[in-house]
């Protein structure tokens, strides 16, 4: 039998050494969640849906003989149908509590959608519906008295259709199964916009659903590590909850399916990304075991990358060759955002292998980055290449801003690197024109319906649009269906992508000024900005307390700063 102190809350069965040592906890919480309204149901004589209100009801959670009223699909030469909406994307599971069917079996046809509009969709349609990474459509064979789960997935719709043509089948519940890490939110940020305030929040909680057994891209879609994705997801991780085991899971996992010369998810910047994350990582929580458990490898890839850079400063990276989505297309605009991916990630790199006590590496690096900044690529009017070689330092930070990233407002925005825009603005001192495109751009898909941030948007989907709460009238565009672009076209396109959390982590670095500089926070930068804002409060998670902050303005126009530091931390001059 398996020794450990815990063996007795161990069910029976699996206590055997050689069956438990190859079990694994499953560390996320359940929770039971029911629909808020109905939004579309069959109502013609030949199919019906009754009794819906039964399913708003507090109920048992348990199939039983006497429910009281239920929710009666009936098929009379056409499938009964009923489309639920439960308020807000969540990731799991839907479980019916099914107490009749009429004859003894029925086939039901269960779909998610992240919008309304693909919950009413068809997989393989003209709008790009699809099963991919999980089954968000599908057929289930039911029979009374019974409790099916279905799922998981990333949802917020739920469509349920009586297949049979004729038949009846009674609901006596609908649920949401609502699955997720329970993590204390330790940071937080509130201030007299509620709009900011909202999409802080939003942005937090986009973040957390993707922080499953790893840290995922999106929770219907793209439920995979990639590893680039992750430097603004543990960017905000860090700004809200601190640490989380899954993100040093997460790295790992990426460090050993990609053993050198094989690049992180097939490309060279996710590499790169990789080495930011760790600097990022140690800088937030000081794992000393941890960082060093990375040392063999992250050394080789930091010689490696110091090893593509030309004589004349310009980057020579790999195949393949990315930046984010929208850069794509634009070769010149992808060599400079590498142009600047690289410098961070060999400067960061060189701070990691000094505390590592490799100096030789550190200067191999520092020396790259000097030859780096030698080579000043044209952004090619990029906001996504402007913000990552101003954040390089290879081009002026306020010079990017003012002729670059500003023009148009949020118009070339992206959710992915649309973190590191703000950042460069708020680099360059523009940290009131950055709250302000947060507001229009992130703001846009709260108007939209959004409970979370999508994996990309694009301000010109707004003219014209519809909501995704909404069936979609006619003459209106779907902004689901008919948008999107690359792998995320239509429907595929995830409603719910952690690298979009940025804002989060933007508000917590450069409004209420905030930024490790020595490990587990030991010393920080603390540069607050009040500006437009009446007041601000908000506190910063560090491994050995809670930082907190608050801003106001008196009545003279001057800002009142107070902060709060816990023992172990302290202001760097």
């Amino acid at each position: 039998m398996c020794n450990n102190e815990n063996l007795n809350k161990v069910p029976y069965g699996i206590r055997k050494e050689e069956i438990y040592k190859n079990t694994e906890q499953d560390k996320r919480v359940r929770r039971f969640m029911a629909p808020t309204r109905v939004v579309w149901k069959s109502d013609s004589d030949k199919a019906t849906v009754t009794g819906e209100e039964a399913l708003f009801e507090p109920r048992v959670k348990q199939i039983h003989f006497n429910p009281g009223q239920t929710c009666m699909l009936t098929s009379k030469g056409e499938s009964a149908g009923i489309l639920l909406d439960f308020g807000v994307e969540f990731h799991g599971y839907v479980k019916l509590y099914i107490h009749s069917v009429n004859p003894n079996r029925v086939k039901l046809r269960v779909r998610f959608g992240e919008s309304v509009s693909e919950a009413m969709s068809e997989v393989g349609g003209a709008k790009n519906a699809t099963n991919d990474h999980i089954n968000r459509d599908q057929i289930i064979d039911v029979g009374f008295l019974s409790m099916p789960e279905i799922g998981p997935s990333g949802f917020r719709f739920v469509r349920i259709d009586l297949l049979d043509k004729d038949a009846s089948i009674g609901l006596q519940s609908v649920q949401g199964i609502f699955t997720y890490r329970e993590l204390e939110y330790k940071g937080s940020f509130e201030c007299n916009d509620e709009l900011l305030n909202t999409i802080w929040n939003t942005a937090a909680y986009t973040v957390h659903l993707n922080m499953q057994e790893y840290v995922w891209d999106g929770i219907k879609r793209d439920r995979l590590v990639w590893i680039g994705d992750i430097h603004p997801e543990t960017s905000t991780i860090q700004a809200v909850f601190g640490y989380d085991e899954s993100v040093e899971k997460s790295l790992d996992l990426a460090r050993d399916e990609s053993p050198l010369p094989t690049m992180m998810c097939g490309m060279s910047s996710y590499s790169l990304w990789w080495i930011m994350v760790q600097y990022g990582w140690y800088m937030q929580n000081g794992n000393r075991e941890f960082l060093e458990s990375q040392k063999a490898y992250i050394t080789e890839l930091l010689r490696f990358f110091a090893s593509r850079v030309k004589e004349n400063g310009e980057e020579d990276l790999p195949p393949t060759r990315f930046v984010d989505w929208p850069t794509q297309a634009d070769p010149a605009a992808t060599h400079a955002g590498l142009q600047g991916i690289l410098s961070m990630a060999l400067e960061t790199g060189a701070v990691v292998c000094r505390e590592l006590g490799d100096e030789e590496t550190a200067k191999i690096c520092e020396e790259a980055v000097k030859k780096l900044a030698k080579h000043i690529p044209s952004t090619n009017g990029n906001k996504q290449a402007a913000a990552l070689l101003a954040l390089a330092g290879i081009e002026d930070a306020k010079k990017m801003s003012d002729e670059v990233l500003k023009v148009g407002g949020a118009k070339g925005f992206s959710t992915f690197l649309g973190y590191y825009m703000l950042c460069a603005m708020g680099k360059a001192g523009d940290v009131d024109e950055a709250l302000d495109i947060i507001k229009e751009y992130w703001g846009a898909m709260l108007s939209r319906g959004a409970t979370t941030f999508w994996e990309d948007f694009n301000m010109d989907w707004l003219e014209g649009s519809s909501r995704i709460d909404e069936l979609v009238p006619e003459g209106v565009k779907d902004i689901h269906g008919d948008y999107g672009a690359y792998c995320y076209k239509g429907f595929r396109h995830s409603l719910c992508h952690g690298w979009a959390s940025g804002p989060a982590a933007f508000m917590a670095e450069y409004v209420l000024g905030i930024k490790p500089v020595a490990a587990g926070c030991e010393k920080i930068t603390f540069k607050p900005h009040l500006g437009k804002l009446e007041w601000v409060k908000g506190t910063y998670p560090t491994p050995n307390g809670i930082i907190k902050v608050e801003l106001s303005r008196k009545e003279d126009g001057s800002v009142e700063t107070k902060i709060e530091l816990p023992e172990g931390v302290s202001i760097a001059e």
